[in-house]
């Protein structure tokens, strides 16, 4: 049998959010719109806006800079690499930033994984909520964003930096 991928979409400050999740309702994926490597909706897809209630809600506060961390249930498939950066991700807080090398090292990586370490942010399924736009340059610039650097810069900003 295969999995069912659920499915929702919702208005949001930085354009049309596209959010999946698996029968569980744990969150498999959020997108947004022209995102490099996004997600867009497939026929065999379910609509199940109640699934996402949570979700919604908690995305709604962040928007509106009430709510500074998601407690949502997720669950994103990937190496177990790009797990590990995925989970250093989460423990960058709200309205702070951080940088591609600081992760490599907080993760036990040498210096020459940093590369990879861009490629498994880069590859992040469900942004925002996994925080991969408070991952800035060493420089302090605004490095590649799979959203856009106009909607880092948007985020960024959302978060008081």
């Amino acid at each position: 049998m295969t999995n069912v991928v659920h499915y929702t979409q919702l208005d949001s400050p930085v354009g049309q959010l596209l959010l999946t999740a698996d029968e569980s309702g744990s969150l498999t994926s959020l997108s947004v719109p022209g995102q490099k490597g996004g997600r867009t909706v497939q026929p065999d897809w379910r609509r199940a806006p109640d699934l996402f209630r949570d979700a919604q809600e908690q995305l709604a506060a962040y928007f509106a800079g009430e709510l500074k961390e998601f407690q949502l249930e997720l669950k994103a498939s990937g190496t177990a690499f790009r797990s590990q950066v995925w989970d250093a991700l989460d423990s960058v807080p709200y309205g702070a930033t951080t940088t591609y090398g600081e992760i490599a090292a907080r993760i036990g990586a040498s210096r020459a994984a940093v590369r990879a370490v861009g490629g498994a942010i880069g590859a992040n399924p469900l942004l925002i909520v996994r925080p991969c736009h408070r991952v800035i340059g060493a420089d302090g610039s605004l490095t590649g964003y799979a959203g856009g650097l106009e909607r880092k810069l948007q985020l960024l900003r959302l978060e008081g930096r």
